[in-house]
């Protein structure tokens, strides 16, 4: 039986996909093998108390930037081996508040030094690479503003540079909030599986592993002998490395060195943190595979790791790619199960190398606590698959993006589960990323009805996931979502409550237009697509019976479901998509049935007849399928989607442009 070249199409980039995503899943599981078998050999030996530099990269980190420059200040190190560096690009009250805090620890007798290069070009990998020029010592250690080193951290972690060619000790993150929400339960564990399985299996072989951008040290010589900081990316950690490792330099991580650091719990500043990994990872890539494929002394197995390392992003724009073709091959009735007789296996198979496979990850890394982290693990899996969309966006902005600008990821100074953030300034406002999310939201709905109405529901569940997650991330973009300045804590001004009142307005209108554009996709489902599904039902029937009266009514039924004219294929239609001529070839299949009606039961003539009218239905089913995928991309469904989304963008320019009087409030009040 022929299918329609689009569907085909449809199919082969679905497979193709799931054939990517399972090669980057099963990837994962051999460096969780890795992990797991390999134990920790790295050497350790007494190297004294070398110089180092601590360096502080900051910019408007007013609430959690204090605490940092204590916590370092804290460590038992001696003083004149400790250069300590804030790298502070601030244009806010943080500035204020490290200035008196320094200059109090310069009366202490530490080196400390506030550092204002009075410019954020390159963001931080330009204030690193600043202060390169002023830095003198033997090793620098790195911390970002949300992190909290322990007072013992140098002591510990200094030994690990046992051998002459150890350019880079990475220490593991900790997550002093990780009970706060779901949410940043959700980052931790994620970020545990790269700290745990990633991290620990390169860094116990040959393979690259990448420096984190904090809680680590570097040997100076190392960091110019790979040629610097570079700011061509927004992952100057990763960039540079890899450059030192493909210098000959080793890289290693320490797992029992924990960190504590403060996770994002703004949706839309942790999004604004993946987004920034995704298009900095494919930056690197584009900047630096071609010459790791072709340089000689990098052993295969690296030249692999490193590729999955740096393109696994792609996985996001994949994953979007099935979500989007599955609905189509289910409304097409592609047999897409693993056996045709045994459906059940395709989602045992989907389990097996999803969830469940992940469990068996968890129980040999944790052990003894392996039950508590498996149980944040499907919000692990929805929160995932909702940041999706996201970070495809970001995929391709590091593919053929020009901007670069490093956005930095705002901290609130969040410790305790009754610590609260929406107050604060920094709060980031929802981006037109949402209303994506929210069309894959309504998409999913949609797909999850014509999963149950093709008689698929084995999908439902691989639908339902993303889905939930598009859902949730879209919500609490909304939701999370503040008007507020960061450069007071005054009153709000009578600017700020007019953007804070067209803020409430724009989220029931948001809303309003969501609910109403489900609303109207459902009945556009019930009334267009719903009727083709009732009648390959009674067309089934057709194909399988024997009786000629119940077949006639089933022809009426299907003549009155289906449009009597018309051809939903309004690019490169076909005459067996053609509405008209399948009410055609309907009245004659009547009239066929008719006519066998004089036939006498069992005879030759009798059964030869109803053979025909059996796979003339099934020629008739084909062509309602051929038909079926085209009807949610009518020319009305087509209207109707630009004029729904015109109005989400018109209420995104509407906050915009208050967002834009209340930035201009501020600078008349500043002069």
């Amino acid at each position: 039986m022929a299918v329609n070249p689009f569907t085909m199409f449809v199919f082969d980039i679905f497979i193709i996909s799931a054939t990517l995503l399972t090669a980057y899943t099963f990837n994962f599981y051999y460096l969780a093998a890795v992990a797991i078998r390999r134990k920790d050999k790295h050497q350790v030996k007494k190297i004294g108390t070398p110089s180092i530099t601590i360096q502080l990269p900051l910019y408007n980190e007013k609430y959690v930037a204090t605490r940092l420059v204590d916590s370092v200040c804290a460590m038992d190190y001696p003083k004149d081996k400790m250069t300590i560096m804030v790298l502070d690009d601030s244009d806010d009250d943080t500035t204020n508040l490290l200035y008196e805090q320094i200059n109090n620890y310069k009366k202490q007798g530490f080196n400390i030094t506030h550092v204002r290069r009075g410019t954020r070009k390159g963001y931080k990998a330009g204030a690193l690479k600043y202060a390169m020029t002023l830095t003198d010592t033997e090793y620098v250690a790195i911390f970002d503003a949300d992190f909290i080193p322990p007072e013992w951290f140098l002591k510990k972690a200094m030994p690990y540079f046992a051998k002459p060619n150890i350019g880079l000790v990475q220490c593991r993150w900790g997550h002093v909030n990780e009970n706060y929400s779901a949410m940043t339960q959700a980052q931790a564990l994620s970020l545990d599986f790269h700290f745990l399985v990633e991290q620990k299996a390169k860094s116990n072989s040959k393979m690259y592993m990448n420096f984190n951008g904090t809680a680590g040290i570097w040997k100076k010589d190392c960091i110019e002998d790979a040629g610097g900081w570079h700011t061509a990316t927004l992952v100057e950690d990763l960039d540079l490395s890899y450059r030192a490792q493909m210098k000959g330099w080793k890289c290693i991580f320490i797992e029992d060195i924990v960190v504590d650091a403060e996770l994002p719990v703004q949706m839309n500043a942790a999004k604004r943190q993946q987004f920034r990994w995704a298009k900095g990872a494919i930056q690197c890539a584009v900047k630096l595979l071609g010459d790791i494929v072709i340089k000689r002394n990098i052993p295969l197995e690296a030249k692999i790791q490193a590729f999955v390392q740096l393109t696994r992003h792609i996985g996001y724009p994949l994953l979007l790619i099935q979500f989007l073709a599955l609905p189509v091959l289910l409304a097409a009735n592609i047999n897409l199960q693993v056996l045709k007789f045994v459906p059940a296996l395709t989602i045992a198979t989907y389990l097996a190398m999803g969830p469940f496979a992940y469990l068996f990850v968890i129980y040999n890394i944790w052990g003894h606590g392996w039950k508590q982290k498996a149980k944040v693990l499907p919000f692990l899996l929805i929160y995932s698959a909702g940041l999706s969309v996201n970070n495809t966006v970001a995929v391709f902005d590091g593919l053929f993006g020009k901007k670069n600008e490093f956005l930095r990821t705002p901290k609130y100074g969040i410790v305790k589960n009754t610590d609260d953030w929406h107050d604060k300034a920094y709060n980031l406002p929802f981006t037109k990323t949402t209303l994506l999310e929210i069309f894959f939201a309504v998409y999913g709905v949609m797909a999850i009805l014509t999963a149950i109405f093709s008689k698929n529901p084995v999908f439902v569940p691989i639908i339902a996931i993303p889905t939930i997650g598009f859902c949730y991330v879209a919500y609490q973009s909304l939701s999370h979502s503040r008007f507020k300045r960061n450069k007071s804590e005054k009153p709000k001004s009578k600017a700020e409550k007019m953007a804070d009142n067209y803020y409430q307005i724009a989220l029931i209108g948001m809303f309003a237009v969501i609910i109403f554009g489900a609303y109207m996709a459902y009945q556009g489902y019930q009334s267009d697509v719903y009727p083709l599904d009732l009648s390959r039902g009674y067309l089934d029937r057709i194909a399988t019976g024997g009786n000629p009266e119940t077949m006639l009514q089933d022809i009426n039924a299907i003549k009155e479901q289906i449009p009597k004219t018309g051809n939903p294929v309004w690019i490169f239609p076909t005459d067996t998509t053609d509405f008209a001529r399948i009410q055609d070839d309907l009245t004659s299949l009547g009239d066929s049935i008719g006519a066998i009606q004089s036939y006498p039961k069992g005879s030759v003539e009798y059964s030869t007849a109803m053979s025909d009218l059996h796979l003339r239905a099934i020629q008739i089913r084909q062509n309602i399928m051929d038909a079926t995928p085209y009807m949610y991309a009518s020319f009305s469904n087509i209207v109707f989607s630009s004029v729904w989304i015109a109005a989400i963008l018109g209420i995104f320019a509407v906050l915009k442009r208050k967002k834009d009087h209340l930035k201009a409030y501020d600078r008349t009040e500043d002069v």
